[in-house]
């Protein structure tokens, strides 16, 4: 029996949030703005990006920025969805540039079979001010499918759920690419489908 699986982005599909970082920067009152654009124009690489984003927060123990994550609001639908595609034989995995905290929270409620996202560094609960790259933001189509080759997974049997310019790359990838609640035109364009909702109970009549 072929393995079938659905990837959902993180941050704007999973939970009603644009970014965990900019969740995070909001909490705390920074502005990361300028490592972005760093980053995006490539005179630094993701992992300096992360460092510096991190620095921002100032000494921090993990256990505050998984406090302030525990407020992130799920979206809408959650707890009906997951449980049901699951009956549907589908794996289940998160694959987002997001904060591992976040992911984690959401693996314990609703036990994904897969989940990668990057990592806070920390020692003896204090932050380090550095980061562990898992997921890089412009290389999630390349991560995927990698992932699908370590796991014998064929991209026809592959669903990719996202929501931003980042998740794009991965919509190439999978066999049937669905973008939800998306303010980006190009992002409609590039799946094969749009749900403009933010309620994911909308994905499962696209869903067989």
């Amino acid at each position: 029996m072929s393995i079938k699986i659905i990837v959902f982005d993180m941050d704007g599909v999973l939970v009603n949030i644009r970014s965990s970082w900019l969740f995070v920067h909001e909490k705390l009152g920074v502005n990361s703005v300028k490592n972005f654009y760093k980053y995006q124009n490539k005179e630094i690489d993701y992992q300096e990006f992360m460092r510096r984003d991190i620095t921002l927060w100032g000494p921090r123990t993990i256990d505050e920025i998984r406090n302030i994550l525990k407020t992130v609001p799920l979206m809408e639908g959650i707890e009906d969805t997951l449980p049901e595609l699951k009956r549907r034989g589908y794996l289940l995995a998160i694959l987002t540039a997001g904060i591992s905290l976040l992911a984690e929270r959401l693996h314990e409620q609703f036990s994904f079979h897969y989940v990668y996202a990057n990592r806070l560094c920390e020692s003896q609960g204090v932050l380090t001010g550095k980061g562990e790259v898992v997921v890089e933001l412009m290389s999630k189509g390349s991560f995927l499918e990698l992932f699908l080759l370590s796991k014998g997974i064929e991209r026809k049997n592959c669903i990719v759920i996202g929501d931003s310019q980042f998740d794009v790359p991965m919509f190439s990838v999978a066999g049937f690419s669905i973008a939800f609640n998306t303010s980006d035109e190009l992002v409609r364009k590039a799946a094969d489908v749009s749900v403009e909702s933010q309620d994911l109970r909308e994905l499962l009549p696209l869903i067989p």
